[in-house]
């Protein structure tokens, strides 16, 4: 098939986007890309890219089409909204204007913002191609859990917008089962949702020998991604600050972000220097082999009733692992860590209920950790392998590109 997929990010910004869109190519389907200029997550362009672009390249063996848009700068909220809405703009141009030929399926990758779907709407009223919207941010929801946006008319102007946005799809699809009633109220129809998790990224049994920044010695917590508002800092630095009196456990964030710069500042505040270590953003190549040194990987979202309904897509590479998962969240991934016994779990924002799982792990004997590590992965395997879960979104378009093409032949 000839697939486009639309995508305000994509490599080298470093999103699951990139590891579908390989894997479509491998599949032997002929697959476009159609995105903005990478910014994410520094706010400014990438090297080699700027306004003068590259337009075209092929990445992953995929054709990738750019489109200018404004850089998300620091990411304050003025800066943040340009950066959407001119994406929305260029995009919609990129889809009339830049794209050739014609295309069998259009996917959407919907990351923060929702507005994602426009551009690719427009690409399906030209090519007459059904689009498949896979939604890991929930709006208007997250809106108001990050506080990005408060004023009702907003709020219910956006609303609007999903509503439009769902209602033009083929097929809904949805990263945690716990979505499928807010997509449905938004204007789904309950027959076109699928449940399509996040998959395990990388081959995290071989423990790939990648060469680490230096790491301190001891029970190491690690923490892996993105360093922003919604994974609750400020509760992580008071559980590791309420672990002072075991000064062989070690919290180390691998990653980027709006709050890494408080964070680094919060650290030196609070005299966490020798026990919390940045180790800045690595290459996913280089997570394996960092997973493995870990005693415990931890996940946190905010206690906010969004974040309880959604599962972080590193809790599927952490079970992958087959290391202890701490996981300080409600709802969705909370039952996930829970149900799979690949860890412990603790309510979101409970830095003091954090601290005490800590002190439980590092109570436990070797044993009984990569027993929790053990079942994680076959959790994993079980639930989130990458190839049957390809397989199973191929066979979904296929089945709706073969019923459009009968119905405009009877």
């Amino acid at each position: 098939m000839k697939m486009l997929v639309v995508t305000q990010y994509f490599a080298p910004e470093n999103f699951r986007i990139n590891d579908l869109v390989a894997g479509l190519v491998a599949r032997g389907h002929e697959v476009t890309v159609l995105t903005g200029l990478p910014n994410y997550p520094q706010g400014r362009f990438f090297d080699g890219y700027g306004w003068l672009g590259p337009r075209r390249e092929t990445l992953h063996g995929a054709e990738v089409v750019r489109v200018p848009l404004i850089p998300r700068g620091p990411g304050g909220g003025l800066r943040l909204m340009l950066n959407y809405l001119s994406f929305v703009v260029t995009g919609v141009w990129g889809a009339f204007f830049r794209l050739r030929g014609g295309f069998d399926a259009i996917f959407v990758f919907e990351v923060s913002p929702v507005t994602v779907g426009i551009p690719a709407i427009a690409a399906g009223r030209r090519f007459r191609a059904p689009i498949f919207f896979w939604v890991l941010d929930l709006w208007p929801e997250s809106l108001v859990a990050t506080g990005a946006v408060r004023h009702r008319g907003a709020l219910a102007l956006v609303g609007r917008g999903v509503r439009w946005i769902y209602r033009r799809c083929a097929r809904v699809l949805v990263a945690s089962q716990a979505f499928v009633p807010s997509v449905i109220e938004f204007g789904a129809r309950p027959a076109d949702v699928r449940y399509f998790p996040n998959w395990v990224e990388g081959d995290y049994r071989t423990q790939a020998d990648a060469e680490l920044p230096p790491l301190p010695e001891g029970f190491l917590v690690v923490f892996a991604g993105n360093l922003g508002a919604a994974q609750d800092l400020p509760a992580i630095l008071r559980a590791a600050q309420a672990t002072h009196d075991l000064p062989h456990v070690q919290w180390v964030f691998a990653g980027d972000g709006r709050m890494a710069g408080w964070a680094r500042e919060e650290v030196a505040r609070l005299g966490l220097e020798d026990r919390v270590h940045f180790l800045g953003q690595l290459s996913s190549a280089k997570m394996p082999a960092l997973f493995a040194r870990a005693g415990a990987l931890l996940v946190s979202l905010r206690p906010e009733p969004i974040f309880a309904k959604t599962v972080p897509g590193k809790v599927q590479s952490y079970m992958a692992s087959g290391r202890p998962v701490l996981a300080m969240l409600d709802g969705e991934g909370a039952r996930l860590v829970a149900e799979s016994g690949a860890g412990l779990a603790c309510a979101g924002g409970d830095a003091e209920a954090l601290a005490d799982r800590v002190r439980t792990l590092v109570a436990m004997t070797d044993a009984q950790r990569e027993a929790m590590g053990r079942a994680g992965r076959a959790y994993a395997d079980a639930h989130f392998d990458r190839d049957r879960l390809f397989d199973q979104l191929v066979g979904w378009i296929d089945d709706v590109v073969k019923e459009r093409a009968c119905s405009k032949t009877n």
